[in-house]
This record gives structure tokens, C-alpha cells and sequence, in this order.
């Protein structure tokens, strides 16, 4: 008999001889070589060589290593506190007590964006304890388990000894452990083997980061088993909780919680998270692009309302990032003013035709005066790359205008009562990109507020409100390249308003009548044509005529009225007032964004099945209308068109008289299988009509009834 032949359907593989391949002695290279393929782009050299490309790659390798270093300062915030609990509490336990020291870390809802603490958890870990991770589908029982954190812990040790002794590797297969191997007992000789002699004993550290993902029974009895060993054996455990407290209270008993001594740890919150990272990180004046307000919001509704991850949100918002350069080579202008100087002179005509066709571009041409440089800016390419620096400055100048009033007026409104503006500065940047700020019932709301309050207290608000703005001008505007044309042009306007905050200072409160109109100003005024006009104006004139008005209150409507015209007006403006070819700088493509990130599977699927030509692309499936049939389609995709035709029940029997034809039709559409019996059928037909009919219950399109036995249920409308 063939070595090859079997009863079952298998795969053969044939060493001829094949030893397992050595690894090479270079294992301190596996680093770099890691960072180089991680480099590495599917792309060929002729998008990767582009100025696009170049200009995507370079911010987001900026952006992406400004993000990593806020999540290991939050990481280390609470990293800190648990390594000097287990270094402290945990290595000072008595040797005698069987009680397990347990650390409970409050990671939050999402464990994708949890992981990087865990790996930086067990890198802090490396050199002072012995550490295992285990996940909760890998202890599916006790046994396994066991098996994983033994396995885990003792070839953990042997891979180091291997990198230390590199003549050793070719002998290192034969050091590894089978699974039937992996007890207590083997862990027990191992570690008096290897560290029974050091004066204090390293720990062994089992981390569990999905706690509410192991089952209740197997984590008991794992619990028990740790704590009756920790007499020879130094356990710590660590419990990722992703809920709250009450799901470890309510999965241990109490006889497996007197065993061990717990201390809560708390991360950083996901929404504390993601501020952090949009106002250090994304609202940065460093970086050249930006969000518009529609995207930015709705960036920040999926992260709010649906999976409150981080790693998703900056994900999405690389995929903004990629959108926008790609676009095309006069997109890599979006990026610093040397840099875009620079990148002017790559160019092509099809670049500077891309730049003309920005919808600001028009309003900015409409408004010369002059024929000929209208001409010559429509159609000469070495003109307009002669009018682009300029242009360019226009817009980061703006940009960086607009922070330092986006950070003065979210200072001076963040923490009014019901915050009708918002709290946060992410909120009040997309109500500025958005509309007009002015026009808006919030901020005329915010600015009654702050006429009501009390001299001491508005004098504490705006004083903030300066101070904070100039130590963020001085810190982060000062050190660009073009800081100080911003600094020119904020600095009198805030230097204004701490003249203006001297005379509310000096202001007193005593009440003074406004002198009475005379009866020019009244002839003046415009005609009266109705009498709710005229009860409007009369009303007007009382309270002219009888409110007093205060030092304290005119000084402060002064200043009011300063800040509203010289920092809001002109620099929270709408992206309709932007400067020209705003464009380049701000990604606004919302309804790209949503298509490709907010998935639509049933959509995608009725699409796929309906018409195949979508994605496959072949020209067997090509159909001239929606709703034809041709045997040359997939066989599932006609048994999903003809699904369609039927009702909420479907006959099996005459399903597969539909599919056999529309498979066995021929080019005149006549079926040559009209004088045969229709109850023979081909066994080749009904094997495909019953496979294509499970793929479509798998779908989840039908399901097999139960009162009739040969009908299916059809489960869409």
C-alpha cells in the first residue's frame, strides 16, 4: 500500500533528512532587525520615493513617538506603585504563611489597549522576579493552567541561559520540557536548583490580565494550589480587572480570599487618557496637520460612545493622517515652513492644477483685482510657486494663532457653571472649526456668566486666564520657526487685556446714572413702522433712563467686549474664513472616514452576494442589471438571488429545482434537462445546492424549520 494512502484525508511531509535549522549567534541583531522590517513598507519604490510619502512618513513617526512617550509616563505612574508593592509588602511576607499577595490592577473596559502595561509591567519585572503571563485561553482547565505557567516560567529561564551561552543553543532543544512535564513538583526542583543559594528569593510573578475571562472554578482551584505552595515557592499574583472590585468579590469565595491579601491598584482612566492625548499630542501648535471639526468629533464619539480605546482612536486617526497625504504630492506641503519651502521646487504641473482645484483657492482669486495676475496665477505654474511661500505662512500663522485663543478662551470658560462652551479644549475646538463662535447662544451665555460675577472672582478667572496663556506662548509657540510672528501678533492683544484687568482692578462700584438721550439722538433713530417696534424702543429707553450702571460694571464690559473682538473674532474663526489653501493642512474628508472605519457588514455581504463583479472583479460575473441570473455566478450567490424571491418560507425542493436551472441553463437560457424526470437530479447539483445553502445558514440568512422538516426559514427581509 502507498505510504500516501489513507482512509482519512491527511497531510505527508517528508523530512528527507531535514534537521532543525541552527539559529544564528547574532541574537543581540534581533532588535534591529525587528526595527527594520518594522520599517519596512508593502508599498513600492515608486510610492515610497515619493514627496508624499515622505512627508506622511516623517509626521507620523513624530506623532507616533510623542504618543508612546505619554503612555509610558501614565504607565509608569501606576507601574511604580505596584513594583514597589511587590518589591516592599511582598518580598517581606513570613515564609511560613500560606497566604497568596495579590495585586488587583483596574485596567478598564478595554484589554487591547491594556496589554502594552502588561508587557511594560513585565520588562520592569525582568531582572528583579521571574514572571508569567498567562491569558485566559490557555487555562481553559486546571490542568492547563499548570501547564502553562510552569512551561512559561522554567523555558523562560532556559531561553535567557541560551542567549548568555550561545555554544549551548544546539543542545537547548533537548533542555525543553514536555507538557506532561510541567508540574508542581518539577517547579519546585527547578527553582532550588537555580536560585535556593541568592539571599533573597526571587519572586515568581503570575500575571493574569483578563480575569474576567477565566473560569471561576479553574481560578479557585489555581489560587489554592499557589497559596499551598507559597511556603517553598514565593508567588505574587497580579489580577487584571477590567470591570470593578465586585467582579473579584464575586468570583472568589471566601475561602480562597482568606488566602490571599489583595491591594487595589487604579490606571489612568481611557477618557483621562485620551485628553492627554489630544491636547499634548493632536492640538499640539508642532504639528502641521489637523482634524476638522466634523472629523474630530467624530473621532471622538466612536471612542466615547462604542469601544472607549485609545489604540482604536489613534489608529483612526492615522488613517486620517494616510488619507490626506495621500492625496497627492502637493499634500507633503502639510508639514513645517522650511520643510514645505523645500518642497515647493519638486512640484509638477499635475501638483500645482491639484492646488487650484482646493475649494479655497477660487474665493482667493476672485478677489484680485488685476486681470493679468489672475491669468497668470490660473495658468503659470512658476507664478503661483512664487506666491505659495507666502500662502503657506498665511495658514500655519493662522493655525497657531488659533491655539493660543483656543487655549486663553478655553481658560476662561472651562469651569463656568454648566459649561455651555464645554470643559475640555477638544470640545470648544470643534464648536470654533465648526461655526462662528460669536453667533452662538453658549458663548453669549458664557459671557452673561462672567458679567455676574463678583470683582475678586473675575479678576482671579482673567489673571489665570494671562498667566496661562503666556506660559504656554513662552513654552510651546517660542521655540518654532515661525513662533515669533506669532508671538508679534498675540502678545499687545494679551498685553491689552492686563492693562484692561488693571482699570477693573482700580474700578469701583459706585453707581453712576447715564446721562439722559437727547432729543437729536431721538430724531435720529430710524423710523418706527409697527408697535412692537415702538414697545421695544420705549422699554429700551426705560432702562436707559433708570438703570445705574457702576465703574466695576463698564470697565468689565470693556474688556468683555476686548477680548470678544481682538481674540475671538479674529482667531477662533470657522474653516470658511480659514485663509487660502487651508485645505492642505486640514483633513475634512468625513465621509471617507466613515466608510472605511465604521464597517457596514450587511451592506458589504448583500453586495458581495448580489453582484460578485464588485470585489472578484472576473468577467464570468459581470451583470448587465442587479437582479440577473447566469449559472456562470457563484453557487452561492445564486442561491442567495433566488432566496430573495421566496417568502418567509422556503421549500428545499423547489429551491434546488431553481438552482438547477440557472446552473444547467445554456445560452439561450432553455434548461436541457426539460424531458428528464425532474426527480432525478444530478447527485454532482445537489451536493453544491446543499454546501451553498449551509454557507448561507452559517451567514445567519436562513435556518432549517422545525414544523416542516423540508423547508427553511428565511431569517432578513
Amino acid at each position: 500500500m502507498d505510504p500516501t494512502i489513507s482512509v482519512s484525508k491527511g497531510c505527508f511531509v517528508y523530512k528527507n533528512g531535514a534537521t532543525r535549522a541552527a539559529k544564528s549567534k547574532t541574537t543581540p541583531n534581533k532588535s534591529k532587525r525587528k526595527r527594520s522590517l518594522g520599517n519596512s513598507s508593502l508599498l513600492g519604490p515608486e510610492i515610497t520615493s515619493q514627496p508624499f510619502y515622505t512627508a506622511y512618513g516623517e509626521i507620523w513617526q513624530q506623532l507616533h513617538d510623542h504618543i508612546l512617550q505619554l503612555q509610558q509616563e501614565s504607565y509608569s505612574r501606576t507601574l511604580d506603585q505596584l513594583v514597589q508593592y511587590l518589591e516592599t509588602e511582598c518580598g517581606s511576607q513570613v515564609e511560613d504563611s500560606e497566604i497568596l499577595p495579590t495585586a488587583a490592577l483596574l485596567t478598564g473596559i478595554n484589554q487591547t489597549d491594556h496589554l502594552k502595561q502588561f508587557e511594560a509591567l513585565t520588562q520592569r519585572l525582568q531582572s528583579r522576579a521571574k514572571v508569567c503571563v498567562l491569558q485566559s485561553r490557555d487555562c481553559s482547565t486546571l490542568k492547563g493552567a499548570i501547564e502553562s505557567m510552569v512551561f512559561n516560567l522554567i523555558e523562560g529561564q532556559l531561553e535567557q541561559d541560551s542567549e548568555e551561552l550561545e555554544q549551548e543553543i544546539e543542545d537547548r532543544d533537548h533542555k525543553r520540557l514536555r507538557r506532561s512535564q510541567c508540574t508542581m513538583k518539577q517547579l519546585n526542583s527547578w527553582y532550588s536548583n537555580n536560585f535556593q543559594l541568592e539571599q533573597r528569593k526571587r519572586q515568581l510573578v503570575i500575571i493574569l490580565p483578563d480575569f474576567e475571562c477565566f473560569s471561576s472554578h479553574v481560578l479557585q482551584d489555581f489560587i489554592l494550589i499557589l497559596s499551598s505552595h507559597c511556603t517553598a515557592l514565593p508567588f505574587v499574583l497580579v489580577l487584571g480587572v477590567a470591570t470593578a472590585m465586585t467582579a473579584v468579590h464575586s468570583t472568589l469565595p471566601y475561602q480562597v480570599t482568606s488566602k490571599i491579601r489583595l491591594r487595589v491598584f487604579q490606571t489612568q482612566a481611557a477618557p483621562t487618557g485620551l485628553n492627554e492625548v489630544l491636547d499634548k499630542v493632536l492640538l499640539s501648535p508642532k504639528y502641521a496637520f489637523h482634524l476638522s471639526g466634523k472629523a474630530f468629533k467624530f473621532l471622538t464619539h466612536i471612542f466615547l460612545y462604542y469601544d472607549f480605546s485609545i489604540q482604536g482612536f489613534i489608529q483612526s486617526f492615522k488613517y486620517c493622517l494616510m488619507e490626506h497625504y495621500f492625496a497627492g504630492n502637493a499634500f507633503s506641503l502639510c508639514t513645517g515652513y522650511s520643510q514645505a519651502l523645500a518642497k515647493i521646487k519638486l512640484l509638477i504641473s499635475d501638483d500645482m492644477e491639484t492646488i487650484r482645484r482646493l475649494p479655497s483657492f477660487r474665493p482667493y482669486v476672485e478677489q484680485i483685482n488685476d486681470c493679468k495676475r489672475i491669468i497668470a496665477i490660473l495658468t503659470d505654474d512658476d507664478y503661483l510657486k512664487k506666491k505659495l511661500p507666502q500662502l503657506l505662512r498665511d495658514c500655519l500663522l493662522h493655525f497657531l494663532n488659533f491655539r493660543c485663543a483656543l487655549e486663553f478662551v478655553t481658560e476662561l470658560v472651562g469651569d463656568l457653571p454648566r459649561c455651555p462652551l464645554g470643559k475640555l479644549k477638544r470640545e470648544l475646538y470643534v464648536l470654533s472649526l465648526n461655526k462662528k463662535i460669536t453667533s452662538l447662544p453658549e458663548f453669549k451665555e458664557c459671557w452673561q456668566m462672567l458679567s455676574f460675577l463678583s470683582k475678586d472672582e473675575f479678576v482671579a478667572k482673567l489673571m489665570k486666564c494671562v498667566t496661562k496663556t503666556e506660559e504656554f506662548m513662552q513654552q510651546e509657540i517660542a521655540p518654532l520657526e515661525l513662533g515669533e510672528a506669532c508671538l508679534a501678533a498675540m502678545r499687545p492683544q494679551i498685553q491689552e487685556v492686563r492693562q484692561l484687568l488693571d482699570d477693573v482692578v482700580l474700578s469701583t462700584m459706585e453707581a453712576h446714572h447715564p446721562p439722559p438721550p437727547t432729543v437729536e439722538s431721538h430724531t435720529e433713530s430710524r423710523p418706527i413702522t409697527s408697535r412692537q417696534e415702538l414697545k421695544a424702543q420705549l422699554l429700551q429707553r426705560s432702562k436707559q433712563d433708570h438703570q445705574p450702571i457702576t465703574e466695576f460694571a463698564r470697565s468689565l464690559q470693556r474688556i468683555l467686549q476686548h477680548i470678544e473682538n481682538q481674540i475671538v473674532l479674529p482667531h477662533l474663526r470657522p474653516l470658511q474664513e480659514a485663509p487660502p489653501l487651508h485645505e492642505l493642512f486640514v483633513f475634512s474628508d468625513i465621509a471617507t472616514v466613515r466608510r472605511n472605519i465604521i464597517g457596514a457588514p450587511r451592506a458589504a455581504l448583500h453586495t458581495a452576494l448580489n453582484n460578485p463583479h464588485f470585489y472578484m472583479q472576473c468577467k464570468c460575473c459581470e451583470l448587465q442589471e442587479s437582479q440577473q441570473l447566469m449559472g456562470t455566478l457563484p453557487d452561492l450567490s445564486v442561491v442567495y438571488k433566488l432566496h430573495l424571491e421566496c417568502g418567509r418560507m422556503i421549500n428545499l425542493f423547489d429551491w434546488l429545482q431553481a438552482f438547477r436551472s440557472v446552473v444547467r441553463a445554456n445560452d439561450d437560457g432553455q434548461d436541457v434537462d426539460q424531458n428528464v424526470d425532474q426527480e432525478q437530479i444530478d447527485p454532482q447539483i445537489q451536493a453544491r445546492f446543499t454546501r451553498a445553502v449551509a454557507e448561507l445558514q452559517f451567514l445567519g440568512y436562513i435556518k432549517m424549520s422545525k414544523r416542516k422538516t423540508d423547508h427553511a426559514t428565511r431569517l432578513t427581509w
